[in-house]
């Protein structure tokens, strides 16, 4: 097993007419698992526009997949809350625009996918790093950061307009507290 017939990369050959070890490979042939018919999907466009859509229903599985990607991918250059704070910019690096921006809350999903696939200005594409299911899931976190921190308390339920009030109200203390304090 340790020393078994083969070629070096670029090596000569016998066996082919041209003497080439390295073969390219046939036309038309993909690898398995690399056929990206789904424009949509892999592109984050469809046609020439820029997706509207997400590819793929948003669960909450897939908020928590995106956000889990995102606290390990974003979070050091756009800060927990999306607004530009991140660890390095806090070193001296060049802060991001906040996703709280209105030209970037009005941008479509399409285009953060787009950013995280092929890069825009001092960010560079994570196209490598982050597979393609991670950066759609990533981008509607990203939404999701964006209603959190421009949603009026109108558009809430009734149930979470309570949460709401019952938070801005000063806390009573505990009756356990009260009496320990007697």
């Amino acid at each position: 097993m340790h020393d078994q017939p083969r070629y070096k990369p670029l090596g000569k050959s016998d066996f082919f007419e041209d003497k080439r070890a390295s073969r390219a490979a046939i036309e038309g042939t993909v690898a398995r698992g690399q056929l990206r018919e789904d424009e949509h999907l892999y592109t984050g466009k469809v046609g020439k526009e820029l997706a509207t859509s997400y590819p793929f229903p948003i669960t909450a599985d897939v908020l928590n997949r995106g956000r889990e990607r995102y606290t390990i991918y974003c979070t050091p250059c756009h800060g927990q809350l999306g607004r530009g704070e991140g660890m390095v910019v806090q070193r001296g690096f060049k802060r991001p625009t906040s996703f709280h921006s209105e030209r970037l809350r009005e941008a479509p999903p399409g285009y953060f996918f787009d950013v995280m696939t092929s890069g825009f200005g001092a960010m560079s594409d994570y196209a490598a790093q982050v597979p393609t299911n991670d950066r759609w899931a990533i981008t509607a976190y990203i939404r999701v950061l964006q209603i959190s921190q421009h949603v009026s308390v109108a558009d809430l339920s009734e149930k979470a307009r309570a949460e709401v009030a019952k938070s801005a109200s000063p806390l009573e203390p505990e009756h356990g507290a009260q009496e320990q304090q007697h």
